[in-house]
């Protein structure tokens, strides 16, 4: 999974946020209005124009990494030392406080920005400075620590994009097994700063109030731990019959691949090509669709300028200019004297047109898919940094929508019909559907335990729960047993720290919720494109150039946070948030799976 990064929020923009008045409320009492917008403008101003700095420095610190080299963490450290003395004073905490006293005289797109100050204070507040000073360089060093480690196989350096090709192509366990293994190295250097990470992130939101860094997390969605808790179980429950005919399929299949005679109850976490066993779509190969074959004749810039000319087809415009003159897309040069971070991002470098994207592109289809994604956040910063929008609220309708988006697009873009429509495979190409919806549900179905169970579990563990250092991996590993069936090659003590080696653990904390819910959430919007705009079959539609699918899209875009999250959506899809047009998109699938696991043990439970 592809999650943007941006250091400060979500997302951000340039413009006068004076158009605000013009929301005015005549219930409202029109004297406080303009007082607070007076507030509001200032804050909006001076909140942009640190953004805007602390987003620079961090943007080199992700870009550059040179062992040993202190210029870039110290520069980004300063940034976000004079940002959080800022969003976190007293002074505003104090004046947005007394501001929401009197909420009911203000205008309702008022009230949403004095919450998103308070909000954005918990994360620094001044009244604990020292913590929050000691957090950010913790959180500098940790990102250095963990994007300038340099993988290995046999002693000699290796990039994270050949582990995972390892892991994706190889039949030799030996090599596999040497590839998973280095993969998780990363992890040990990195426990004792999660560790410190932990509790300083804890101490930080506590200070305004909240329980914990998860309670802090899940606030931003209106919900409780509680709550966001009972709504992951349900949907990983209501998805679980799929994964469980998903998973003894797999284990049979693997077992096969590898030449091994008695099947396991549990994955073995080395036999899977993802590295932590998320996504299993390379167990199936579609025949008369071979995607990475058609790119080979492509270089690394096509993807990319590619997934931009999908986005105008359907009626956005051209990326800036400054997009392809800032961004960093492609592999690090392999004689290179620095790392850059290796994960792929989106950046909202000023909270208007200066948008960026950090990947290593190469030409195959993860990329291509991974391209589409990221443009998707691009777009969607683009689309709110309007007048309409004020600084504050330039961020996704939640955190969820940002992926879902992204992530739909990057779908639509693998569907047979729109790679017809760019040559990419042969017109009337024929396939197997079946194991085309099969190759889907291994990544889409089998990243919801992942998401809802492994990872949110732990963090809620971590973080709420206080997890003691000596059970973090033992806890990882239980989690990964209980909701994905999978299992570490060996036994792992506690010197590992595998959890750490997933980045978001590290640089965007209590938050991967957030995935698992915008899949629920692409599969109910892209539900509603296929049969009500392209009037199509929900497993076979082309986007491309239909610009009624744009403006819709555009339409949950343009927003931003302003609009509710919930609102939103039952007002563009007609229904609250719901995995049933996840679980209707699958539903073929299931007496397939059936045939092929009869007479096959089961070994995950049924759940009620």
């Amino acid at each position: 999974m592809k999650k943007h990064l941006i250091l400060i929020t979500a997302s951000a923009l340039l413009f006068s946020c004076g158009g605000d008045k013009n929301h005015s409320d005549e219930n409202g009492n029109k004297a406080l209005q303009d007082s607070v917008q007076t507030y509001l403008d200032g804050y909006n101003k001076k909140y942009q124009e640190l953004s805007i700095i602390a987003n620079e420095a961090d943007w080199k610190s992700n870009t550059h990494i040179v062992e040993g080299d202190t210029v870039n963490a110290t520069a980004a450290n300063k940034a976000k030392e004079e940002y959080s003395k800022f969003s976190g004073s007293a002074e505003n905490i104090a004046t947005a406080k007394r501001f929401l006293e009197k909420k009911d005289e203000l205008t309702a797109i008022q009230v949403k920005q004095l919450k998103s100050i308070l909000y954005k204070a918990a994360d620094n507040p001044s009244t604990i400075q020292d913590v929050v000073s000691e957090r950010i360089k913790s959180e500098t060093k940790q990102t250095e620590d963990m994007f300038g480690f340099d993988f290995k196989i046999d002693g000699k350096s290796v990039s994270t994009n050949k582990i995972d090709e390892i892991l994706a192509d190889e039949k030799d366990m030996s090599k596999r097994l040497k590839a998973w293994e280095s993969s998780k190295e990363v992890g040990k250097g990195l426990k004792e700063g999660l560790v410190h990470l932990r509790d300083l992130r804890n101490k930080t939101v506590q200070a305004l109030g909240y329980k914990n860094y998860f309670e802090y997390q899940v606030s931003d969605y209106g919900m409780t731990t509680q709550e966001m808790k009972e709504m992951l179980e349900k949907f990983n429950k209501e998805l679980s019959p799929l994964f469980r005919e998903l998973h003894t399929y797999a284990r049979y299949e693997f077992a096969k691949r590898y030449g091994v005679k008695e099947v396991p109850d549990l994955i073995p976490a080395q036999w899977l090509p993802n590295r932590w066993g998320q996504d299993w779509t390379s167990l199936v190969d579609v025949k008369g669709i071979n995607l990475d074959s058609a790119l080979k004749t492509k270089d690394a810039e096509w993807i990319v300028k590619q997934g931009e000319r999908f986005y105008v087809s359907i009626g956005f415009p051209e990326l800036p200019k400054s997009f392809w003159e800032k961004s960093d897309l492609y592999p690090a040069p392999t004689d290179a004297k620095y790392k850059k971070n290796n994960h792929a991002s989106a950046w909202h470098m000023n909270y208007d047109q200066d948008v960026r994207s950090l990947m290593s592109v190469e030409p195959n289809s993860e990329w291509y898919e991974t391209s589409h994604h990221e443009l998707g956040h691009i777009y969607y910063y683009l689309s709110y940094s309007n007048p309409e929008v004020p600084i504050l609220l330039r961020e996704g309708a939640n955190r969820a929508y940002h992926e879902a988006l992204g992530s739909m697009m990057g779908m639509a873009a693998m569907q047979k019909p729109f790679m017809e429509n760019l040559n990419l495979i042969p017109k009337n190409t024929k396939s197997d559907e079946m194991q085309t919806l099969l190759k889907e549900a291994l990544n889409y179905v089998v990243f919801i335990p992942f998401s809802t169970g492994t990872m949110s579990m732990f963090e809620h563990d971590l973080y709420a729960e206080n997890l003691p250092a000596d059970q973090f991996n033992k806890r990882w590993w239980d989690l990964a047993a209980k909701y994905q069936g999978i299992a570490p090659p060996t036994n792992r003590g506690e010197e590992f720290c595998d959890a750490a080696t997933k980045t978001h653990i590290n640089n965007d904390a209590a938050q991967y919720y957030d995935y698992a819910l915008s899949y629920v959430l692409l599969f109910q919007v892209h539900d509603y494109i296929s049969k009500n705009i392209l009037h199509q079959d929900p497993h076979n539609t082309n986007y491309y150039g239909n610009k009624e699918v744009g403006k819709f899209i555009g339409e949950i875009m343009k927003p931003g946070a302003s609009a509710d999250w919930r609102k939103l959506l039952k007002e563009k899809t007609g229904s609250e948030l719901s995995a049933k047009a996840m679980l209707d998109y699958f539903a073929p699938l299931m007496d397939y799976l059936k045939k092929q696991n009869k007479g096959r043990k089961y070994t995950l439970p049924e759940l009620n």
